[in-house]
């Protein structure tokens, strides 16, 4: 029931008190991400905590400035991380075979895995995080920052700290939208007017709409938070870097 009620509590804080986070709290924490799930044991993935407070900064850039980065006692970087496992199996007389995209993903997932066990933790200690998906739209500044090896590429950011704020919870979309039984059943037009009924309807976003001066509010979306030449460009940078790391 508490592991329930935590998440059902989760909220995205961007406002930390100046309390210091202590090691052997974040190392519990730590530890209980460390227990996710991980394809075939491998656990391809290694975690970056940064607190010193001009790397804070350094990194700051690559998440568009936004405050957090640098307010945050905690700023983790979640990486997959092959580098250590092909150490290993060539130390072993054995020949890995992971520079592929495939191997990325693996490593990927496991990064995200481990990252979701450590949001988790973190609340149900009384902490809040805030997970930041800018990380693989500027993952070469973060590794030049970082001083990431070949093999290693950053998939997610997460903040960690003591709330000083209170946020509401975050809307969500019914179950049934992203439920489906047995088989995948694709969306008729009224099943998209009703499942997104609520979420047009709130005063958050009807205000969204009118800042932006958007007729609705998949057009907030697609004209301004994330275009498509935003997409294209940073997919772009992004596959240069799995190059550059060895995953292609």
């Amino acid at each position: 029931m508490e592991t329930l009620q935590t998440l059902n509590s989760h909220r995205s804080i961007r406002k930390y008190k100046n309390l210091k986070v202590e090691q052997n709290l974040l190392n519990t924490i730590l530890e209980a991400g460390c227990r996710a799930s991980t394809t075939g044991n491998m656990q391809v993935y290694s975690i970056v905590v940064t607190t010193n407070e001009g790397i804070k900064e350094k990194l700051a850039p690559a998440h568009f400035n936004q405050p957090g980065v640098v307010q945050a006692p905690v700023i983790l970087t979640f990486c997959a991380d092959f580098n250590r496992f092909n150490k290993w199996c060539k130390l072993s007389k054995a020949e890995p075979g992971y520079d592929n995209f495939l191997s990325f993903m693996t490593a990927a997932i496991d990064a995200l895995l481990v990252a979701q066990n450590v949001c988790v933790a973190a609340e149900d200690k009384g902490l809040g995080i805030c997970y930041y998906g800018t990380t693989t739209y500027n993952a070469q500044k973060i590794i030049d920052t970082l001083n990431l090896p070949k093999g290693v590429v950053p998939i997610t950011t997460v903040t960690l700290g003591y709330a000083d704020e209170q946020p509401d919870l975050t809307d969500r979309l019914p179950l049934e939208a992203v439920v489906h039984q047995d088989t995948y059943k694709d969306y008729s037009p009224d099943d998209i007017d009703r499942i997104y009924k609520e979420k047009e309807s709130s005063p958050l976003y009807q205000q969204f709409v009118k800042e932006n001066n958007k007729e609705t509010l998949a057009q907030v979306f697609t004209d301004v938070r994330y275009k498509k030449a935003d997409n294209e460009h940073f997919s772009n940078e992004l596959m240069k870097v799995l190059k550059n790391q060895g995953f292609l």
